[in-house]
């Protein structure tokens, strides 16, 4: 239960990240959490759009973790929270070290969790 909850989370996480990169980039909220200026967020939004689609791509799988049968629930768990660690830890080093405490480490904690059981 503890596991599912946490999934659940960190999907939801990503759904908002998608939500901020995909639509609200060049918005006052967008602009304010990723630290952007009008001018560099007009710049990069396309880029910024494509990153969102993967975290939607992330949290899809996430949520397909928690309704697939139980002999493919724990595998494909482990693989998305696998893929948001690597991500939160590549954004961590390169792009902010916010990242991961926000998506690395709650990737890291599901990930034990997941396994424990």
């Amino acid at each position: 239960m503890i596991a599912k909850i946490l999934i659940t989370l960190i999907a939801l996480l990503h759904v908002y990240i998608l939500v901020l990169e995909m639509f609200l980039w060049d918005k006052p909220l967008g602009m304010r959490a990723f630290g952007n200026t009008l001018e560099k967020a007009k710049l990069t939004q396309v880029l910024a759009k494509n990153q969102g689609l993967y975290n939607g791509f992330l949290a899809a799988g996430l949520i397909w973790s928690l309704f697939a049968p139980d002999a493919y629930a724990i595998p494909l768990a482990n693989f998305f929270l696998g893929c948001v660690l690597v991500a939160g830890i590549y954004g961590g080093i390169t792009a902010s070290k916010k990242i991961i405490y926000i998506q690395a480490i709650p990737a890291l904690i599901a990930l034990i969790v997941v396994n424990l059981i």
